[in-house]
């Protein structure tokens, strides 16, 4: 039940943008909640990676004196990772297009961590 609340809310936030490619709710121990990705790519590895990654981002911004952490964002040159808190207890993780429009996502991706963390 609250994994089909969660992919709904995943559909919406695909939904909002053709630049997003894939999108996930991840708990903060790497584990996969809900996905919207392509059959190509590895959930439990993109929940590992996630987890890592926002925990390394917070205790950079907790080192380097930067304020809570808001988001992480990789650039490569096939597109964009986003990875934002839900809650304490969840990341939401967005894959985007190379050319994409992230004021728009970044707004979409938190209001999706919004409705999220309300869900968990």
């Amino acid at each position: 039940m609250r994994a089909d609340m969660l992919n709904s809310v995943l559909g919406e936030l695909n939904g909002t943008s053709a630049d997003i490619e894939a999108s996930g709710v991840i708990s903060t121990d790497g584990l996969m909640m809900a996905s919207q990705l392509p059959a190509s790519m590895d959930e439990d590895r993109v929940g590992a990676m996630s987890a890592a990654m926002l925990s390394l981002g917070d205790r950079t911004a907790q080192e380097l004196a930067r304020g809570e952490l808001e988001q992480v964002l990789i650039k490569g040159a096939k597109g964009y990772v986003l990875m934002t808190h839900a809650g304490h207890d969840a990341v939401v993780t967005v894959m985007a297009k190379p050319n994409a429009k992230l004021g728009l996502i970044f707004l979409d991706v938190k209001r999706a961590a919004e409705q999220i963390s309300k869900l968990i």
